[in-house]
């Protein structure tokens, strides 16, 4: 315990080693790292909270590294400390991952004011890690003002990053009429700003275009939240152009937010739900490591997968002899 709140101390000092070494601790799935990890997030939690929490998302190819480097970079020369959470796909056949959002992002992994973290997905759907709330928290109480969570691409399973971030933002390519089609309307209703990127030499007629398309889109979709309605513009993260744009609809939204009292809302409704969801995975993992249960898995296992059981018999006859032991 005494080196778990000594590296809490070190995470409040702002060393990016040991916050380094508490993200690998919190991802960790060893049981006694665990339970260093819950006393750790304990200490830090009244340090936490101050920060602009910021979900980018956006197809593969979009440009979301180049976009969140360009944004870090200038955030940084604003004064701001930037902590990036990026999530990369692992492989479902190998479960591997290549991480290389450092490699992507040059010249911010190397910023004294910023700090990358790549993570793998892992079994997790959503474009994020199981953890990676936890690790937002951690880079609030290390210092970083402005926490950015990259998923790793666009789809219907995109959007638990608005279960843990302020404000979302869509990144999408010049060309609106295919990509209106295959960005499910589910993912747009929580855009709280689309951003087409690549607006940029022959591209720039094409991009201008896009804007007024999903301009005209959002205008037949719910906003998210009352006080604030979805905005779109163009920029170029390779030229950075149009950053501080971009900067500035984020400062609106929260302004916008905090005057509303949404913000408050909204971040309790989220640990509301991520403690139900932290249940759900505990119940799961206490049932699937109970040695009654652990008994009886591969006989229904091999029924379910013979066709001789029904699944949901199966599941019902594992509850029932797990509450019965407990």
């Amino acid at each position: 315990m005494a080196l778990t709140l000594a590296l809490a101390e070190q995470i409040l000092s702002g060393d990016r080693r040991a916050l380094a070494k508490a993200i690998t601790l919190v991802e960790s799935t060893r049981a006694d790292h665990g339970d260093q990890a819950v006393i750790l997030l304990e200490a830090l939690m009244p340090h936490t909270g101050q920060s602009i929490r910021l979900g980018v998302s956006g197809a593969p190819g979009v440009g979301k590294s180049t976009f969140i480097e360009s944004l870090g970079n200038y955030l940084t020369e604003q004064g701001h400390q930037v902590a990036v959470l990026a999530v990369d796909p692992t492989s479902a056949v190998s479960g591997g991952s290549i991480l290389g959002d450092k490699t992507r992002m040059e010249t911010l992994s190397v910023n004294p004011k910023a700090f990358v973290r790549p993570s793998p997905a892992g079994k997790t759907l959503g474009g994020v890690t199981r953890r990676t709330r936890e690790s937002l928290l951690l880079c609030e109480a290390a210092g970083y003002d402005v926490i950015i969570v990259e998923t790793v691409g666009v789809g219907q399973s995109e959007t638990a990053v608005s279960d843990m971030t302020d404000m979302f933002l869509l990144l999408l390519s010049p060309g609106g009429g295919d990509d209106l089609q295959g960005i499910k309307r589910g993912i747009m209703e929580l855009a709280d700003l689309v951003l087409v990127n690549k607006a940029d030499g022959d591209q720039a007629n094409l991009a201008s275009q896009t804007v007024s398309d999903y301009r005209a889109a959002l205008h037949f979709m719910q906003a998210r939240t009352p006080s604030w309605t979805p905005q779109v513009e163009a920029c170029s993260a390779l030229n950075n152009t149009n950053i501080e744009t971009a900067w500035s609809v984020v400062t609106e939204f929260r302004q916008a937010l905090v005057a509303s009292g949404e913000l408050t809302t909204l971040r309790a409704q989220q640990a509301r739900a991520w403690m139900w969801a932290e249940t759900a995975e505990m119940l799961i993992a206490g049932l699937k490591n109970h040695p009654t249960i652990k008994s009886m898995v591969p006989e229904l296992e091999q029924q379910v997968l013979a066709g001789t059981l029904p699944a949901i018999v199966a599941a019902e006859r594992l509850i029932e002899h797990y509450k019965a032991s407990e």
